[in-house]
């Protein structure tokens, strides 16, 4: 039987994370039918029967635990090179080559689903959905609305404009209007906008506003009207984060400087958090950034840590979210070691990988939980997460991914004799 095909999967011998419940189930194990859904997760003891031609995994006291969410990533964006190389020198083609590989590598590391925040066409996401590319489930933003000199304009400081056709400027509530229908139209699940300015653009700094109230307002307007979609707004500085949440986003991207308003808004508006606090915590070498990025990335990361704490102890909802390709790729649980670093349980930071990541992208009654119905997204650890967190980071230490019960890397492979 090929591994890629579907069929009922039991995987036994393990610890059991479900994604939602404080609680780890020791000897437990995980039943998916045919279908892909869950059929039990729970105690050996308490399992059914296995029915015929049901492959089996021994998963060797390993720690399974949801498929793991990552909801802020640029698979567009090659981590190892500059924008501005890739802009001149890459090869599209290769360029595409290249983003198909993040896709695989990605899924390998334990991420079965994604929200991509700019720069990756909405056809990576149907040739996923289609099974022609290994990756994660996906939804897209296709690119990124900002006003002129904002976060989203890549014209560098020497006046050269890198004509990203992702990034899209607008300066009034008439073009941002005109953005928003242009990204939906080119197959955007949620819309992408910047509230305030950014540590890696060029003309403007975090504590910079850029989209207005009205302009905000509209673009929410424009995703409501088509089907509900979301926006999810870059925004870093106070001022930023606070125009956001009251525009009426489904989730604040960086909020290094939310403050108690900040939460209590949060909370009161059901948004959600996403601190890609892998970027804060990513070192700092002079010698391979501008002057002015790394100015600003050092004034700023002391300021995102203690901001980002002080919003963990608040209990706000926090979504994983990593920003990789400004972050490495296929390293994405990363940024579960960084919730944990700023005072977040374990058992919280995959909680905030799984469920809440569920929960924000809209997909919370089928993915982000190891129970009844829920699709078989799986991803089984040789250690521990609970009690060491960084176990998660090396894909090595991922033995086996599955999809809606289709195994995706099996590094354990199957019991010896099993059907």
């Amino acid at each position: 039987m090929e591994l890629s095909e579907k069929a009922a999967l039991r995987v036994h011998d393990v610890r059991l994370i479900d994604g939602v419940s404080a609680e780890v189930v020791d000897d437990a194990v995980l039943d998916a039918g045919a279908d892909g859904k869950v059929v039990y997760a729970g105690p050996a003891a308490g399992a059914p029967a296995p029915g015929r031609d049901v492959r089996t995994v021994d998963g060797r006291g390993g720690t399974l635990l949801p498929g793991l969410f990552d909801c802020h990533t640029h698979f567009g964006f090659a981590s190892t090179r500059s924008l501005v190389e890739t802009a001149f020198l890459l090869d599209p083609v290769v360029g595409m080559v290249q983003t198909a590989e993040r896709l695989r590598l990605t899924l390998e590391a334990g991420i079965t689903s994604a929200r991509d925040l700019g720069g990756l066409p909405a056809g990576y996401r149907d040739a996923v959905g289609a099974g022609l590319l290994p990756g994660p489930r996906l939804q897209t933003s296709v690119g990124i609305i900002s006003h002129t000199g904002g976060h989203a304009d890549a014209t560098m400081p020497s006046g050269k404009d890198l004509d990203f056709d992702y990034c899209v400027l607008a300066d009034d509530v008439a073009a941002v209007r005109t953005a928003a229908r242009r990204m939906m139209r080119s197959g955007a699940d949620v819309i992408k906008i910047c509230t305030s300015g950014g540590i890696s653009s060029a003309h403007d700094d975090p504590d910079d506003e850029d989209l207005l109230d009205d302009e905000i307002a509209a673009v929410v307007d424009e995703g409501r009207r088509r089907g509900g979609r979301p926006v999810a707004a870059h925004a870093q500085g106070r001022a930023g984060v606070l125009a956001a949440i009251r525009g009426g986003v489904r989730s604040v991207e960086h909020g290094f400087g939310i403050d108690d308003e900040g939460c209590d808004l949060l909370g009161e508006r059901g948004a959600f958090l996403v601190p890609t606090l892998a970027t804060v915590f990513q070192p700092l070498d002079p010698a391979k950034s501008a002057p002015w990025r790394y100015e600003k990335k050092l004034r700023w990361n002391e300021r995102a840590k203690e901001n980002i704490a002080e919003a963990i102890s608040r209990k706000v909802d926090i979504a994983a979210g990593t920003d990789a390709g400004i972050t490495p790729h296929a390293q994405n649980a990363f940024e579960l070691w960084c919730l944990v670093e700023l005072g977040m349980s374990p058992m919280d930071a995959i909680k905030a990988a799984t469920s809440t990541s569920a929960r924000l992208l809209g997909v919370g009654d089928t993915l982000g939980s190891l129970r009844p119905g829920y699709q078989a997204d799986l991803v089984l650890s040789a250690q521990d997460p609970v009690r060491d967190i960084t176990c998660l980071t090396n894909p090595e230490n991922i033995l086996l991914v599955a999809q809606q019960g289709v195994i995706r890397k099996n590094i354990v492979s199957a019991d010896p004799g099993a059907s």
